[in-house]
């Protein structure tokens, strides 16, 4: 953005310096953004108020956090940054353990980490996505679980009562919930009502819980909360990630893992 004295921009060149600065810094803070463009704490309030108001962030106390976007079809997933989606499975397989029963939910990330599960390990996985159970059932040394249930086709995933029903009789280990949105204040969240019940329940009937997301995903909120970050116990970050933001995970308790760089 170029030069401008702080105090002398118009609302609508605040706000858009407000939606950069969310971008690069995954949250704002009301009482900074006055300070810096020498206005009071409200107009940087109706500011935050009107851009919340567009849908084009989420107004917490005291600030403001991007909105994730929202999650497109499965099969539009697939598609999208398979490099990057390998590069984050190949970190989250390392920590998983011999004879350990994982709960894996749907998300073409999910389906990534399905393909680097290791086959000498002696592995029981639980999933609620046909195509995760497809994957495993190509590959050998795996006893497979299928969630039953109605199909939601857009999330590829059985969900509703029949689903929560059977994820509630399981006890896993570790857990792998599909992230539409992590945020190192708020937690996990998710736009669909009903799905976001099924991974809340996923949460519940594991040991230990791992989140894997796109850089796109972290610093961001969806509509409704999954998970306090408390919850979570392992978080799998691209190789890109910065470290001021990577810290913010890691002063909430996680254990951050950074993977290697996405294959060109």
């Amino acid at each position: 953005m170029a030069k401008v004295n702080p105090g002398e921009m118009l609302p609508q060149e605040r706000q858009q310096w407000i939606l950069d600065r969310l971008r690069q810094r995954g949250r704002v803070v009301a009482l900074e953004l006055a300070a810096e463009f020498a206005v009071s704490e409200d107009s940087v309030r109706r500011d935050l108020r009107e851009l919340a108001a567009q849908g084009l962030c989420k107004r917490v106390y005291g600030g403001a956090l991007p909105l994730s976007a929202a999650v497109a079809p499965l099969k539009q997933r697939r598609q999208e940054h398979a490099g990057r989606k390998l590069a984050l499975a190949r970190k989250a397989v390392t920590l998983v353990r011999r004879g350990q029963v994982l709960l894996i939910d749907a998300g073409s990330t999910n389906a990534a980490i399905a393909t680097m599960l290791p086959q000498d390990l002696g592995l029981t996985v639980v999933t609620n996505a046909p195509d995760i159970a497809q994957i495993l059932l190509e590959r050998e040394g795996f006893e497979i679980l299928l969630i039953g249930g109605r199909v939601d086709v857009r999330i590829g995933a059985a969900v509703g009562a029949q689903a929560m029903q059977e994820i509630q009789r399981i006890r896993a280990d570790l857990c792998f919930p599909g992230a539409c949105a992590v945020d190192a204040i708020g937690g996990l969240w998710g736009f669909d009502s009903e799905e976001v019940l099924l991974k809340r329940a996923m949460v519940e009937a594991s040991g230990e819980v791992v989140v894997v997301a796109t850089s796109d995903k972290l610093g961001t909120v969806a509509t409704h909360r999954v998970a306090g970050i408390d919850e979570v116990q392992h978080l799998v970050v691209e190789h890109d990630v910065g470290r001021a933001l990577r810290a913010s995970f890691g002063a909430q308790g996680l254990a951050v893992h950074r993977a290697d760089a996405a294959a060109a």
